[in-house]
């Protein structure tokens, strides 16, 4: 890929407002989950003479119905929720793009069979999938993850898929065929590096997905199980507690917004910053 991609991309981001913001958040975010050590709170430490305590400078974000610190709660719940969507993401990601690559390289029968096998996956509800593994399987973060992954990598084959087909017409890689070159040396050398920009943004919009798939499940109270939090489980406890201590949703449920809202933005300014020629239409 060449350099004015690059360049390109760069500016997008840091002369768009939205985009320093978004990457701001996310930095934040992710050092907050990683020190969320240093926090002098334990989240699962229990006081009940605290309990739904608002926002103060005790309990930055309140304590929740059994008087855990809240703030902790959400550092180390941000911990396991970006981890899901990261760790899916990359698994979601190396399924999706060996399949596209593979399927749009070689095309015939291997291409007939992979899109078949990806229609029908994607004809069931995602979601109906999702609860009956989640229920069948013993709740765990790393079964979460395959699961999430295993439900993600089909809209990145696709435009794989046919970004290889768009590639492997090109000249050199015809010149390379040609030249004797084998199939998955055309691919290391010639195909994938052509493909990096699809991959980022399909990736970035992976990241937003399994966090929204994670925090749903958890909300239904599938997730990761008790007493460790994610903030879709702070949000599924925070529902008998609206009326007497909203702050039990707002914290999670924003930190959910700002998060999914930032991998989008970013996505979005990626992917025109990749194809320059979208600015001009």
């Amino acid at each position: 890929m060449n350099r004015s991609k690059w360049r390109s991309v760069r500016n997008e981001l840091f002369t768009n407002g939205l985009g320093i913001a978004s990457i701001i958040i996310l930095i934040v975010f992710s050092l907050a989950a990683i020190f969320a050590f240093l926090s002098s709170k334990d989240p699962n430490a229990l006081n009940v003479m605290e309990r739904l305590q608002p926002p103060g400078a005790q309990h930055w974000f309140g304590t929740d119905d059994y008087g855990r610190d809240y703030f902790a709660r959400a550092l180390y719940g941000g911990r396991i929720s970006l981890m899901v969507g990261f760790a899916s993401m990359i698994i979601a990601t190396g399924i999706g793009v060996a399949v596209g690559v593979i399927s749009g390289y070689f095309g015939g029968r291997i291409d007939n069979l992979l899109m078949r096998m990806l229609e029908i996956i994607l004809s069931i509800p995602s979601f109906l999938i999702l609860l009956l593994l989640s229920v069948y399987l013993k709740p765990s973060v790393g079964n979460i993850i395959v699961i999430i992954a295993l439900l993600m990598w089909m809209n990145i084959a696709r435009v794989v898929r046919a970004e290889t087909m768009s590639v492997k017409e090109r000249e050199y890689v015809l010149y390379a065929k040609a030249s004797g070159q084998s199939a998955f040396g055309i691919i290391g050398r010639h195909i994938l590096p052509n493909l990096v920009p699809v991959i980022i943004v399909g990736a970035t919009n992976n990241v937003a997905s399994a966090i929204m798939m994670e925090s749903s499940l958890s909300f239904l109270g599938f997730g990761v199980q008790a007493p460790s939090a994610t903030w879709g489980s702070m949000l599924n406890n925070a529902q008998g507690y609206i009326a007497q201590a909203p702050y039990l949703a707002l914290f999670p449920g924003l930190l959910i917004l700002l998060t999914v809202l930032s991998f989008n933005i970013l996505g979005d300014i990626l992917r025109v910053g990749f194809e320059p020629k979208l600015i001009q239409r």
